[in-house]
């Protein structure tokens, strides 16, 4: 099954380094916009799952169906489903982490006097290598939906860089606190973000050789597992934090009504 990967590689490697964005945002922001915040990661949420169970898991079931039959699968289908689940939630669970990797920090932060800290500098970098963990299986998602439906790849890029920014804040803002360097942040930034396109290289050296249209639905039943788990446990919950719970909501349902639309035009 031979594809071109150079778009899946790039939507991989842009929704990765929009941990950058986040960066950035930390360096030149002064406060803290809470309500956009909890808009964007409820626009993301709403993306994810619209795209996971409007498209990823219908046409993971429809393609397995064709290939196995009805009952087998509807039934593998779902068994991948929460396969997915599954496997992000052991991801989360084995994670070292000295607190929520996925929580945003405050850019108020910024304004404190940059000091020495190895406690709080350890939590930057143990924030980075959690979420560099986490962003595998996201690279992994993006980069096979954008190989098989370059339109659905793209949604999902789109959705995945919108909360991979406040994950480069999470990261850089102990980092800067801790040592001052605001190179050294957005390096740690950087990296954890390289974790997505290298998710993608894995996905492409080790399953394409054996891709079918089977082992293809299992994927995208997964991926659609892995998106609604990372929405429903990580995205929402961290809206949430910042009390402005009734806003994520209304990003959620945009996010879903553009995602929509969307897809009815580019298809």
């Amino acid at each position: 099954m031979e594809k071109n990967i150079l778009l899946p590689l790039i939507l991989t490697l842009l929704a990765g380094l929009a941990t950058v964005i986040g960066s950035l945002i930390a360096f030149l922001s002064s406060r803290t916009n809470q309500r956009l915040l909890s808009f964007s990661l409820g626009l993301s949420a709403g993306v994810m799952i619209y795209v996971s169970f409007v498209e990823l898991f219908a046409q993971a079931q429809s393609t397995l169906i064709n290939e196995i039959g009805e009952k087998s699968g509807v039934s593998l289908a779902v068994v991948c489903f929460f396969g997915g689940i599954l496997l992000i939630g052991i991801i989360d669970k084995l994670v070292p982490s000295v607190e929520n990797p996925h929580e945003v920090r405050s850019l108020e932060d910024m304004q404190q006097t940059p000091k020495k800290d190895g406690k709080l500098m350890r939590t930057g970098v143990m924030t980075a290598l959690a979420i560099g963990i986490h962003n595998f299986p996201e690279g992994m998602a993006t980069f096979m939906a954008a190989l098989e439906n370059p339109t659905l790849g793209i949604a999902i890029a789109v959705a995945i860089a919108i909360h991979n920014i406040p994950e480069g804040i999470a990261v850089s803002v102990p980092v800067f606190y801790a040592t001052g360097d605001r190179k050294k942040a957005f390096l740690y930034s950087f990296l954890s973000g390289v974790a997505e396109p290298v998710g993608a290289l894995i996905a492409y050296l080790f399953l394409m050789p054996f891709m079918s249209p089977v082992l293809m639905g299992c994927v995208f039943a997964v991926v659609a597992g892995i998106m609604v788990f990372i929405s429903l446990d990580e995205l929402l919950p961290a809206a949430h934090e910042y009390g402005e719970y009734h806003i994520a909501i209304y990003g959620l349902v945009i996010g879903m009504a553009i995602m929509a639309v969307s897809l009815i035009l580019l298809t």
